[in-house]
C-alpha cells in the first residue's frame, strides 16, 4: 500500500534523484520530472528493482517552460490520482560576479531558480487548493540567509526569493496546506561536483538527503540540514557582519 504521492522536480540527478530513492523506500509513489529523461528511466528501473510495489510516473520538464510546468503537474495528478506533496527542487548553479560580462549565466540561474520555482509553486497550489490538502516543499539553500559574493551572488538571491515565496504561502494559511522550506548545507551533488572535496562540513549525498527527507517527513516549517553544524551556523549567519560570514561560507 502506498503512503501517498510525491512529485519531485529536477529528479534526474543529485539531491532530487536521491530523494526519489529514499521516498520510494518509505513507501511513496512518485512523479518524477527533469529535462534528462534517459536518467529518469534509469532511476525508475533502479527503484522498481528495489521496491517492486512502487509506482513511478515520469515526465520530461524544463521548469523555465511555464506552460509545461502546469501541464506536467496536472498529468501527475491525473495519473497518480492525487498529489500529496510537491518538492520544488529543480535548480541551476551557474553564475558570475555582477558586472563581469556574464549576464547570460546569471539570468539563466535567475529564470530557473526563481521564475521556474514560482511556476512550480503556482501549479502545486492550484492542485492543493482543489484537493483541499497538500504539502509544498521548497528546497532553498544556506546561502539564502545572507548576500553572497562573486559567482554566488545571484544564486543566493534566487534562493532567498524562493524562501520568501514559501513563507508568504505559509503566512496566507491556505486550508489543508503545509509549507516547508529546507536549507541544505554542503551536500555532495552533481551541482557542486567540481567543488574541492575537502570543503568544510561537506557530507555525502545519501547522508545529506537522509536529513532532508527526515525534515520533510516531519513537515518542518524551516529546516537547516544536516542540523549539525548548519543549525548553529544558520543562527550565526543571520547575525554576524558580512566580513565574518564570508569566512563561514
Amino acid at each position: 500500500m502506498s503512503r501517498g504521492t510525491v512529485v519531485i522536480t529536477g529528479a534526474s540527478s543529485g539531491l532530487g534523484a536521491e530523494m526519489a530513492r529514499q521516498f520510494a523506500a518509505l513507501g511513496y509513489d512518485l512523479g518524477l520530472c527533469a529535462r534528462r529523461t534517459d536518467r529518469l528511466e534509469g532511476l525508475r528501473e533502479e527503484i522498481a528493482a528495489a521496491h517492486p510495489g512502487r509506482r513511478v510516473v515520469l515526465r520530461a520538464l524544463d521548469v523555465t517552460d511555464d506552460g509545461a510546468v502546469f501541464r506536467v503537474f496536472g498529468e501527475f495528478a491525473a495519473e497518480l490520482g492525487s498529489v500529496d506533496r510537491v518538492i520544488v527542487n529543480a535548480g541551476l548553479g551557474k553564475g558570475a560576479a555582477l558586472g563581469t560580462g556574464r549576464f547570460d549565466a546569471n539570468r539563466q540561474t535567475a529564470m530557473t531558480n526563481f521564475v521556474g520555482a514560482l511556476a512550480q509553486v503556482e501549479a502545486a497550489l492550484e492542485i492543493f487548493r482543489e484537493q483541499g490538502r497538500g504539502h509544498l516543499v521548497v528546497i532553498s539553500s544556506m546561502s539564502a540567509l545572507r548576500g553572497m559574493r562573486r559567482s554566488m551572488t545571484v544564486y543566493a538571491a534566487t534562493k532567498a526569493g524562493v524562501s520568501a515565496l514559501a513563507e508568504g504561502v505559509r503566512a496566507e494559511g491556505v486550508p489543508g496546506v503545509d509549507v516547508s522550506v529546507v536549507h541544505p548545507g554542503y551536500i555532495r551533488s552533481e551541482m557542486n561536483e567540481r567543488v574541492e572535496q575537502r570543503t568544510r562540513f561537506m557530507v555525502d549525498t545519501r547522508t545529506g538527503v537522509r536529513a532532508m527527507v527526515a525534515a520533510i517527513e516531519k513537515r518542518r516549517a524551516k529546516a537547516y540540514v544536516p542540523a549539525w553544524p548548519w543549525a548553529p551556523i544558520g543562527f550565526l549567519m543571520k547575525r554576524l557582519p558580512l566580513s565574518v560570514v564570508r569566512r563561514l561560507t
